[in-house]
This record gives C-alpha cells, sequence and structure tokens, in this order.
C-alpha cells in the first residue's frame, strides 16, 4: 500500500488525504449516533426518574411546552420532564417524586417563635447641644473699657469675666438713690431702689452701692454657663447699646448627636430608643446615648429624616463636628419568623412553599414585616410548626402555576395549637411575670426596663409593651419600680396586670 502510495503524484496523494479523513468523519458520526440510541432506548424513564413523561419545559417559563429534551432555548439550563400524575391528591399542591427532591435539593425549615433585632446603621455628626446656649447682652448701654482676651471657640467656664462696661447714666441715678437713702423716708428710698432695677441696674451692684455709699458705674459682664464661645462680638473702647449681643455660649455636655437615618427606614426610630456610636478618633470605644428629638422634616436630596440624640460628654472628649457611625437598637420583640430566602416576592403579592402533612408542597400567600440577620418577621398567613421551603421553592411555585394550583389565602393560616393541646388551650396565652422600672409611659402603652424573664430566654432589657387602657396605668409615673405580668400576643407583649413594689 506504501509502494503505491509513493508513486502518486503531488496532486493524487493530496486526493487520497482528503478522501481518507472523510471517511474517518463519516464512520465516527454513525458510531456516535448509535451509542446514543443505545443510551436512549427504551421510554427515557431511566433519566428523568419518570414512568411517562408527558412534556418537558423550563421552570423558569412552565408555559411553553417542548416534546422532547434538551437545553433550554430561554436559560441556560436542561429542560425538566413533567410526569404523568405529578399533580398532588386533591389539586391541592405539588407532589415531587423522592428521586427529584433529593436532585433539586429542596430543603424546608420550621416557622417559628423568635426575637427580631434588626439593627440600623447609619452616619452622624456631633454638634453642640442647641438646648444650653446663652446670648450675652448688657442691660443697659455704655463703652467697654476692658476685655478678657476670649477669641471664639474659646472654653470659658461659668462666672468667668468677659468685658467691664461703663454705663454713665447709672452714675447720676445712683448719686440721687444714696442721696434719697439719707433722708431716711422708706418709702422714696424704695422708689429709688426700683429705678435703678429699671435701668438694668444688677441686685449685686445696687447692694454694693448702698453698703459702700459710694456709685458705682462700672460693670463686669460675665458667662451664664460653662461651654464654648461660638460667637463673640465685643473689643476694647467700642460704644454697646442695651440688648446688643456681646457673646454667645454654646454648651457640648451633654453633646448632641444628629443621625441621618434614610426615609425607608425611618419607622425603626423613637425617641428614648438606644444608640451607640464609634468615632474614628476614638477606636474601638462605643459611646452611648438616647433619642431626643426626630425632626419633623426630610432632607430633599438625600430622602433622609434627622435623628437627634443626647450622649454624655465627660471630659469634654468629644468635639462638635466630629463623624461617627451611629447603630440605633431597636426594641426587642417576639414575633414569627421564617429564613428570608423561603420568601418569594411576585411583585403583586409574596408567597412561601410549604409542606403538606399528606406529602407535596402547596403555596401561601404571607403578609410580611421586618427582616433582620437572615429572617424575615411573618404578620399573618402562616403558624407556628409549618414547614416552609427555603431551597428549590421557585421551580415548586412554577410547577404549582403550570398546574392551576390554587394559592392558600392569608385568612386561612391554621391556629398555633400544638400536639396534644386542645384548640381552648392554644388560643390561651402563656403569662409570664418580671419586675422593672417605667422609663415612659402613655395612655396605651408602658416602656419598661426589667430584668431577665428565663421563661423566655430574655436578658435584662428596655422595651414597650401594650397596655389594656389608660385606667391601667393610671397613678403610675415615670421612675415607679413595679412588678408585672405579661401574655405574648401576636401584636406583641402586652401587659395584664402591674403594681408597684411593696404593694
Amino acid at each position: 500500500m506504501r509502494a503505491v502510495f509513493e508513486r502518486l503524484t503531488p496532486r493524487q496523494r493530496s486526493y487520497a488525504a482528503a478522501a481518507g479523513i472523510a471517511l474517518i468523519s463519516l464512520g465516527a458520526g454513525y458510531g456516535l449516533s448509535m451509542l446514543g440510541e443505545d443510551s436512549g432506548g427504551g421510554d427515557g424513564t431511566s433519566d428523568t426518574g419518570c414512568e411517562e413523561v408527558l412534556y418537558w419545559y423550563d421552570p423558569m417559563v412552565p408555559d411553553q411546552r417542548f416534546d422532547e429534551p434538551g437545553k433550554s432555548p430561554f436559560m441556560d439550563m436542561q429542560l425538566v420532564p413533567k410526569c404523568a400524575g405529578g399533580e398532588a391528591q386533591g389539586g391541592e399542591g405539588v407532589s415531587i417524586d423522592p428521586t427529584m427532591v433529593q436532585n433539586f435539593g429542596i430543603r424546608t425549615a420550621e416557622v417559628e417563635f423568635g426575637v427580631l433585632e434588626p439593627e440600623t446603621t447609619v452616619t452622624g455628626t456631633l454638634a453642640y447641644n442647641g438646648s444650653e446656649v446663652a446670648i450675652v447682652q448688657p442691660r443697659a448701654g455704655g463703652y467697654v473699657q476692658r476685655t478678657y482676651g476670649h477669641a471664639p471657640q474659646d472654653l470659658i467656664a461659668r462666672g468667668a469675666p468677659i468685658a467691664d462696661l461703663l454705663v454713665p447714666e447709672w452714675g447720676g441715678a445712683q448719686n440721687e438713690y444714696l442721696a434719697v437713702a439719707a433722708t431716711g423716708d422708706q418709702a422714696l428710698t424704695r422708689a429709688a431702689r426700683e429705678r435703678l432695677r429699671l435701668l438694668g441696674m444688677p441686685e449685686s451692684v445696687i447692694s454694693s452701692v448702698a453698703r459702700s455709699g459710694r456709685p458705682q458705674s462700672t460693670i463686669t459682664i460675665t458667662a451664664p454657663q460653662s461651654g464654648a464661645i461660638t460667637a463673640l462680638g465685643v473689643r476694647s473702647g467700642m460704644t454697646v447699646m442695651a440688648g446688643q449681643t456681646l457673646a454667645e455660649i454654646s454648651g457640648y455636655s451633654p453633646i448632641w448627636l444628629e443621625a441621618a437615618v434614610p426615609e425607608a427606614l425611618a419607622g425603626s426610630a423613637r425617641v428614648g430608643q438606644p444608640v451607640s456610636a464609634t468615632l474614628t478618633a476614638f477606636p474601638g470605644e462605643r459611646f452611648a446615648g438616647r433619642i431626643i428629638a426626630i425632626l419633623p422634616s426630610a432632607q430633599d436630596a438625600s430622602r433622609t429624616i434627622t435623628v437627634r440624640a443626647a450622649m454624655p460628654n465627660p471630659g469634654l472628649r468629644l468635639k462638635p463636628g466630629m463623624f461617627a457611625q451611629v447603630t440605633l437598637a431597636p426594641e426587642r420583640q417576639e414575633a414569627l419568623l421564617v429564613p428570608s430566602e423561603a420568601v418569594i416576592r411576585t411583585g403583586e403579592r409574596t408567597l412561601v412553599m410549604i409542606t403538606q402533612e399528606g406529602g407535596g408542597y402547596r403555596p401561601v400567600e404571607v403578609r410580611i414585616g421586618r427582616e433582620a440577620g437572615g429572617r424575615t418577621e411573618v404578620l399573618a398567613g402562616l403558624a407556628a410548626g409549618e414547614e416552609v421551603v427555603v431551597s428549590g421553592q421557585f421551580l415548586l411555585d412554577s410547577e404549582a402555576s403550570l398546574a392551576g394550583i390554587d394559592v392558600r389565602a392569608i385568612d386561612e393560616a391554621p391556629s398555633t395549637a400544638g400536639e396534644g393541646e386542645t384548640q381552648k388551650e392554644a388560643d390561651k396565652p402563656r403569662t409570664y411575670r418580671a419586675t422593672g422600672t417605667i422609663e415612659r409611659i402613655t395612655a396605651r402603652s408602658v416602656t419598661l426596663r426589667h430584668g431577665p424573664v428565663p421563661a423566655l430566654e430574655w436578658p435584662a432589657m428596655t422595651m414597650g409593651f401594650a397596655s389594656e387602657g389608660p385606667a391601667q396605668l393610671r397613678g403610675f409615673q415615670r421612675g415607679d419600680r413595679v412588678a408585672f405580668t405579661f401574655v405574648q400576643a401576636r401584636s406583641g407583649p402586652r401587659i395584664v396586670s402591674i403594681r408597684k413594689t411593696g404593694e
């Protein structure tokens, strides 16, 4: 064969090589096709796990059906077989073959009560205490004879001198007062003394004139409080008028912390709520405070609400203008919780897939609340003890939509009665006891700083309790030590009875 090939011309050799390659390709294709027929022979039940396949579909586009298996034209995934007899009994759920459950990686979790603590972290800035601002003004016009070397942003202590002021009109009035006082006429003396007060003369100056018998036309203006001089408008030799602002002194102990809370999270902030802050100036330290005000308007540009907190400032370590990372700690409140990954948001409603006692899965409509730490609060639609699907739920939801299975409505949720309980016993809430101190009180609620509640595994904390009405809290006030009982209602803890300690 080799000798024959060598006798061929170069062009003939090229034609022979091309023909050989073509024959090899045809043979390989025929072998692969035969192998495919052998592996796919029969009814295909060994690959699909179905006794009979009705059609194939893409779970993400369940309405589109295909006659043969293959790759989905919509997603980068293989088509899924629709098995005959796959609907759950009664048409109320989706049945999945046990082998398919494992293949799809379906996992479930139990719906249970727990404490949801969604901490909100925002940015904030330290500021002067706006409720501790003193404006220094003279009560009479005069001339500044002396200043004491202060400058804006200087720290000043209460009673420290700011300026000496000469008031010429005081001299004549004081001489008249001394002359009247020398006559011994008490009525005229009182009238003359009152005239000195109306001229803006402090009582200390009037008493000094009465004791010494000499006029005193110079007064020293002092700081009415401790703080920082945020504005200074007095210089030596200047003329001032009555009511003119000489200085502005702002306090910052306690200091204000103003945090920008996004509008979507504004509902988690309340007056009296504890906050904590960290500052780059003091790494590793955490400073605590409480919200004293929530400003009434939102910032147009950032769509944030300003929350103002007061923080102790011993040693004046915290300075106005410092930047802070602020954490708002919410009230501890028990709620019905599910893993957040179990929630299916369709846009129009919110669903979860639950397991049924007789087997299979069913979609359930729920109403959800807060979310934190990978868990979501369920306000309605589920009961404690039910099992929700946390992995593979989107495939099950598509299967349920394809089969036309009805979604369980929110008001069809079962009760939370446990095994061995009657419905009446389950509906009766359990009562818990604790002691604490009243922090805040309104007509319908009371905020208590209470000790641990071992039955609920609660540590000592501050939280709000609903009351049965104004009459239940009549006679109580902030700071009272109380012993109380409460129940865990769906809407939160509610006071059953409360009394002052020792009564």
